[in-house]
């Protein structure tokens, strides 16, 4: 190792020393998160200045770099699927209600389907605004194998039916599943957690003995999962300084100056999902100012992530602690909105796509047919969607076919796709709280309204 590689890392290491002293004195998650957001920012961009872009000295730092980026990622990922099984059996085995259950996903899926299908109208109109087009766009090597990679998935993809997508939410093999072998696999484990947590009330009714047993069994595995959570949580400025320095130090310039215009776009339509969220919320008696104070510690990792799936355990615990939100709301809107209605993987970043491409096949994209289709197919499609890097291709290779549009835009915006997928990924993060903090609302004030109501006698 180089000499400058090694003083570079020392100054890391520095960076994270003078984060955890700032964690000793009782500094705020969410200011800690900002220091490691602005520490890591400013050490890639020194990176970059230092060595030039593509160097292979700054590689070389970012595996020792990535220690710690990738290393926290790594433990969120170990407690997702414990965290939404145990999680979902205690929802269930507590509820007063059991057939509260069924509200609560109704009305969290169909809040999720419902911002989705804005995302995608939102999409659509800032692509038309900003004149967006596929005309132009350069095809480099990496391009040239990005089409081809896209091509040899697009049939195993576009042949998958909606009725399909809905049998494979079936845990067939929850052990499988519990080891995130599929797309679908969180979706699986809610539903395996449901049916398990459904199984143990019917035994608490049937053997009034085994109740006592139950619960403490449930309540003490939940106690464990969360504590480790927490434990995981305080590492969180250290990963976002380590992920945000990789993003900035690996960036390029040039790729991000020919496509500003998309860049600028996609932002844009990010920016106003979220200020419809914060609409939504304050519906519902919640500050928009306060609610998205709370939620920056999870947004923020969302951000330098890129990984729905895996910010889970931060959104539940923000949701529970910051929110008010019942457990069975924020496990299931967090567990769902990981691979259901993203508003930004697969509402705001397909509808762009489709909206380029459009004239390029001859089709008008401000046609109130091919608008009222697009938005159709995008928010059926959201269904399933992986909640991990990757997922907006996903959701293109899904939506551009049905459209009967070429899927080749989505492999010739490779250079730019992390940067816009850190926004697309913290707004859908966003949509999960959202969706989990509506829910509660409407919910609680339903069932003070059936309180107040006089019973017939």
């Amino acid at each position: 190792m180089s000499f400058s590689a090694i003083a570079a890392l020392a100054v890391f290491t520095g960076i994270l020393f003078l984060l955890y002293g700032q964690q000793k004195t009782g500094k705020t998650l969410s200011r800690l998160v900002l220091l490691g957001l602005v520490f890591g920012s400013a050490f890639g961009l020194g990176l970059q200045l230092l060595f030039g872009e593509g160097n292979p000295v700054i590689k070389e730092i970012l595996e020792w770099v990535n220690i710690a980026g990738r290393g926290y990622v790594g433990l969120l990922k170990m407690v997702i699927m414990p965290l939404v099984l145990v999680s979902m059996i205690a929802a269930v085995v507590k509820l007063e209600k059991g057939g509260s259950l069924g509200k609560i996903s109704g009305v969290t899926i169909g809040v999720l389907l419902a911002t989705t299908a804005v995302s995608a109208i939102v999409g659509i109109t800032v692509a038309h605004t900003f004149g967006l087009s596929a005309e132009g766009l350069t095809e480099g090597a990496r391009e040239t194998a990005r089409i081809a990679t896209l091509e040899s998935r697009i049939g195993s993809v576009a042949d998958l039916t909606i009725p399909q997508m809905l049998v494979s939410f079936i845990p067939t093999n929850p052990f499988a599943d519990l080891t995130g072998s599929r797309s679908t696999s969180i979706i699986a484990v809610v539903i395996f957690g449901v049916l398990t947590g459904i199984a143990a009330r019917k035994v608490m009714m049937e053997k009034e003995e085994l109740e006592s047993p139950i619960r403490t069994f449930v309540d003490a595995a939940q106690s464990i999962v969360m504590r480790l959570v927490k434990m995981i949580m305080a590492l969180t400025p250290y990963g976002i300084a380590a992920l945000m320095a990789k993003v900035v130090a690996t960036s390029s310039a040039s790729d991000i100056l020919s496509l500003l215009g998309f860049i600028v776009a996609s932002y844009v339509a990010i920016l106003i999902m979220f200020a419809v969220h914060g609409i939504l919320v304050s519906f519902v008696g919640v500050s928009p100012k306060e609610y998205f104070q709370k939620i920056w510690p999870v947004l923020t990792f969302a951000f330098t992530s890129r990984n729905s799936a895996a910010t889970i355990p931060l959104n539940v615990e923000a949701q529970i602690t910051k929110l008010n939100v019942p457990p069975a709301i924020a496990n299931l809107s967090a567990s769902f909105g990981a691979t259901i209605g993203q508003n930004g993987c697969a509402g705001i970043y397909p509808a762009m796509l489709a909206v380029m491409v459009a004239p390029t096949v001859g089709i008008n994209p401000m046609d109130i047919n091919f608008i009222l289709s697009l938005v159709a197919i995008i928010t059926v499609s959201s269904f399933g969607i992986a909640g991990v890097g990757g997922g907006a291709t996903f959701a293109a290779l899904i939506v551009l076919p049905s459209m009967g549009l070429p899927v080749t835009i989505a492999a010739l915006l490779i250079s730019i796709e992390p940067l816009i997928d850190m926004a697309r990924t913290a707004l859908n993060v966003s949509g999960a709280m959202t969706a989990g903090t509506i829910t509660s609302r409407l919910l609680e004030k339903k069932d003070k309204q059936a309180e107040l109501e006089p019973t017939n006698t």
